[in-house]
């Protein structure tokens, strides 16, 4: 157990557990949630609730528990890394594998095969999610970064909530988009597009995250009467592609330790070239 945190409330705030996950920067609502029910954060000197109301002036304490030993097993896996240091690793994940461990998946996933790589992840996600900062769907590609220790990772973790980690995709949706437009909706859920191209009653868009929702791109696209091709939750399957046309193609941040700005790129993979290059056709005839 580390020792006590202390903490002065400065405004007043609804609840205990949003305030206080503002503050532990890495850390999931849940698990604040967590700690707080196992008695690990005190207000004024008591026990607290996750819901409890906070004042201008309370006083906070909290202790973060030792990481536990992961007991996920290292596996061989063939990961492209496009960029690796001390700090951080940048991954081109393909679609179809599996991030972190989670029902149905409790082997195979990318953290696997992160530490079949060797020891020296962060812990801040906890066990199961061994340096993964931020998540890309099972069959979304692309370019997602891990970092290889915690101090890395609370300052990336902090650059995603702030907006200063920029990630562009490539998405092909269904229907003719007007060419640039913002989607907002739910809790604070920003996504930006720009029309590239229109073949076969299809477009081609550049689509930024300004948040990271689960789904989000997806959600957002559907909602607009413009799901991604090839989704089978939010619009429909697709003969053209066998996953939801969706890359993770660009992602720009300051690295942790020298505050360099570094950008990376990875073009779409073969299945959605195919796709769009079908659509293409269509446009020809």
């Amino acid at each position: 157990m580390s020792e006590a945190v202390q903490h002065t409330v400065a405004t007043d705030a609804p609840r205990l557990d949003q305030y206080l996950a503002g503050l532990l920067i890495g850390e999931s609502r849940s698990r604040v949630q967590r700690l707080i029910t196992q008695g690990l954060v005190r207000l004024n000197d008591r026990p607290a609730r996750p819901g409890s109301r906070l004042r201008a002036g309370d006083r906070l304490s909290w202790e973060l528990p030792a990481p536990t030993p992961s007991r996920l097993e290292a596996e061989p896996m063939d990961l492209r890394i496009v960029y690796e240091d001390d700090d951080l690793a940048v991954v081109d994940k393909p679609a179809g594998l599996v991030v972190h461990p989670g029902p149905g998946h409790p082997t195979g996933t990318l953290v696997h095969g992160l530490l079949g790589r060797g020891p020296g992840w962060s812990t801040i996600g906890g066990t199961e999610r061994p340096g993964i900062v931020h998540r890309l769907d099972r069959d979304t590609s692309g370019l997602m970064v891990v970092a290889r220790n915690d101090e890395a990772h609370r300052e990336l973790a902090r650059q995603l909530q702030r907006r200063v980690m920029a990630r562009r995709y490539r998405a092909i949706v269904v229907g003719e988009v007007q060419r640039m437009a913002v989607v907002a909706g739910g809790r604070e859920a920003i996504t930006e597009f720009r029309r590239l191209e229109i073949a076969g009653g299809h477009s081609l868009l550049d689509v930024s995250l300004g948040t990271g929702r689960t789904h989000q791109i997806r959600v957002h696209l559907a909602f607009i009467k413009h799901p991604v091709l090839g989704d089978p939750v939010y619009g429909r399957r697709s003969p053209l592609i066998g996953r939801p046309a969706l890359h993770a193609q660009a992602l720009t941040l300051r690295h942790p330790r020298t505050g360099k700005t570094m950008t990376w790129e990875s073009p779409p993979p073969e299945d959605f070239e195919l796709a769009w290059n079908s659509l293409a056709d269509r446009k020809m005839r």
